[in-house]
Order: C-alpha cells, then sequence, then structure tokens
C-alpha cells in the first residue's frame, strides 16, 4: 500500500515511529482494596475491616469513566490488569517509559489523617511489588499523606531511594501546597532529587463550590491547575527550594501562556507583597514546571502550535495518555498536525527525559 492509499491512522504511525515515546500520566489500579492489607499493620489494619470506599458520591460518569476497549472481562477495574496494560498501552504504542500515578489518592482524605498515610504507604509497597517489579518499562509515584507533612516527608524517604521511583504525588484539590505548611515536603523531594507531580483529583471544586453536573467539572479542573501554579510560585517554594521541579499532569496546557501573562502583569504592581520572590513569575513556570498534554483541545491544528509559540518554549510540554480513561490520547493521532517532526519528538521523549534525569 503506497502512503496514498493509506488509512490516516497508518500514515501517523510512519511519522512517529522512530520517535521514542515517554508517557507522563498513566493510572495503574488495584481491583479491589483487599490487595493492600498484606503491606498494613495495626492498629490500620483493623480500620480496613469496616473499609465502605471514600464515602460521598459524586458523580456518574455520563459515558463511563474508562476507554471502551480498556473493560475487563472479569469485571475487574480497568488498569487493573498488568497483562492487558501492557498489551493495550505499552506494547501497542512502543513506550519507552511510563509515568504510574495510580487512582487512589489518600492524600485527599479529609480527615484520620494517620490512616492516610498508612494506605498510603501500603499503596507504594504494593505498586513496587505488582508493578514496578513486573516490567522496567514503568516508573514510580511516591503517594504520600500531606495532611501530616512529616509523615509524608518519612514516606519520601522511605521510598526515594527505588531505582524507579522518579517523582513525588500530590493530588491537585482543595490544599493550597505553595503554603510552608507544605514545605518539608519540597526541602524532601528536592533532596532525593525527585519530582513533584501534580495531578487532577476528586476534591477539585470550582469557585461556587461542588459542579452540579459532571462536564462542569470536567471543564473548569484548569482553574485548579492556574490556582496551584500560583500560589507556589508567590510562596516562595523556588526561591526557598530552587532545585523544586513540578510536573502538572492532566490539567491541558492551553491556559499556561495567558496565565504567565496575567501573572508577570501583577507582579510588575504588586510586587511589593512578595518580596522573597525575585523574579518574574513567567521565569518560574518555564524553569521549574513541565505540563502533561492531555487532554488535548481539538481547535485548529495552527492554533496549537501558536499556542505553544506563545509559551515561549518547547520544553514545556511532556506527552501523556491517561490511559486508560474515556479522553485517552493516542500518540498515533492526538498531537496536532502542525507540530514539526523536532517539536513531536520534544514532547514525546526529550523534555521528560530531560525533566526527569532519565539516561
Amino acid at each position: 500500500m503506497t502512503t496514498s492509499q493509506a488509512s490516516p491512522e497508518q500514515r501517523e504511525t510512519n511519522r512517529t515511529e522512530t520517535v521514542p515515546i515517554i508517557d507522563t500520566d498513566v493510572h495503574e489500579r488495584f481491583a479491589s482494596i483487599q490487595e493492600l492489607l498484606p503491606y498494613m499493620k495495626e492498629p490500620f489494619l483493623s480500620y480496613m475491616e469496616h473499609w465502605t470506599g471514600w464515602g460521598e458520591l459524586k458523580y456518574i460518569h455520563p459515558i463511563g469513566g474508562s476507554k471502551l476497549d480498556s473493560l475487563l472481562p472479569n469485571g475487574n477495574v480497568p488498569g487493573s490488569d498488568l497483562g492487558v496494560l501492557q498489551e493495550q498501552l505499552m506494547d501497542k504504542y512502543d513506550i519507552h517509559k511510563a509515568m504510574l500515578t495510580g487512582l487512589f489518592y489518600p492524600a485527599t482524605m479529609e480527615a484520620q489523617f494517620e490512616l492516610a498515610a498508612a494506605l498510603a504507604s501500603a499503596y507504594n509497597d504494593w505498586m513496587v511489588e505488582h508493578w514496578l517489579d513486573k516490567d522496567e518499562r514503568f516508573l514510580g509515584s511516591i503517594h504520600v499523606a500531606p495532611q501530616i507533612p512529616e509523615l509524608a516527608v518519612r514516606e519520601i524517604e522511605r521510598m526515594a531511594d527505588h531505582p524507579r521511583m522518579v517523582q513525588v504525588l500530590l493530588p491537585i484539590g482543595t490544599a493550597a501546597y505553595g503554603d510552608p505548611f507544605y514545605h518539608g515536603i519540597y526541602e524532601a523531594a528536592e533532596r532525593k532529587g525527585l519530582v513533584v507531580a501534580m495531578h487532577q483529583g476528586n476534591s477539585v471544586r470550582s469557585p461556587f463550590g461542588q459542579p452540579r453536573y459532571y462536564i462542569e467539572w470536567h471543564t473548569i479542573l484548569s482553574q485548579a491547575f492556574m490556582a496551584s501554579v500560583v500560589n507556589l510560585i508567590v510562596n516562595g517554594v523556588f526561591d526557598k527550594y530552587p532545585g523544586t521541579r513540578i510536573a502538572m499532569l492532566e490539567g491541558g496546557f492551553s491556559w499556561v501562556p495567558s496565565l504567565m501573562w496575567r501573572m508577570d502583569q501583577n507582579y510588575k504592581s504588586l510586587r511589593l507583597e512578595v518580596p522573597w520572590v525575585k523574579r518574574l513569575p513567567s521565569e518560574y513556570v518555564k524553569e521549574h514546571f513541565r505540563f502533561a498534554t492531555q487532554p488535548i483541545e481539538d481547535p485548529d491544528p495552527m492554533h496549537m502550535l501558536k499556542m505553544v509559540e506563545l509559551m515561549d518554549s518547547d520544553e514545556l510540554l511532556m506527552f501523556s495518555t491517561d490511559y486508560p480513561h474515556w479522553d485517552f490520547d493516542s500518540p498515533l493521532r492526538s498531537l496536532p498536525t502542525s507540530f514539526s517532526k523536532e517539536l513531536k519528538r520534544k514532547i514525546f521523549y526529550e523534555n521528560a527525559a530531560k525533566f526527569y534525569g532519565l539516561t
């Protein structure tokens, strides 16, 4: 078959087959909370006899929360079967490395913070045994309970020496992580050479509270990412810990240029309020932040290229699929056709490899 006769997917494959891919957001899951019990100790092990889940139900996904081919015949949740994930993602798209970010976030618990820390620790041990030890292409995220920062630091120090733990995971929700209350986490991550990954969580709300509809909630998620960027910068995290690196996951990126402009404008007028911030906020963004691509909006491809140009850097974006979620971004189709081969290579591989220090 000639190129002119090839299907769109085959033509796209021809353009990307020589580009290695680092997927910065893959959601591994357990089939049941029972899988964590072997990694828990008393008194928290006894708590789990009464586990009823996270409690309040927020949304029933109107079209299902996962891509249809990830649904498992045995009824287990998508992302919980190692072999299926390897087949559908790692092997199908020849993923070089995948950052495992889970879908179990004790960091968002609103009470019993010691239990949250125990759950995070158990999840880390479970993830190492059932995922990292099974496939060298997987890279891990250290789950912590930031509600008690000293316990989060202890967990970072416990797990950081694993050769494929590359980041600390902090779900974005209602916590203002730039607050000095959390600064010990950045000190520990910097000291251990780890990225801090911030991923959207179910506790995200709009300025009006809990949105009435899922479509409303999903649309305004970028507001939480914008607020987090500003909060980290103005609270002096990067002046205090200059080696801090922040990966923003599952928040998109089209909002980044306008936020940099707005921060810089306000800083020029109001910097006396935050004298510890020594540079324009946009400079902190370019040096300390990277943004995973998913979910990519789908406007005119030239508009998306212009959006990257407006960032004034081709190093801020890292590719992610968000497997196995319903809005999965395929490596074959998701990057706009207006992106050059060189830009795609940076997004697919080089930016993440450099940011995470991968060889």
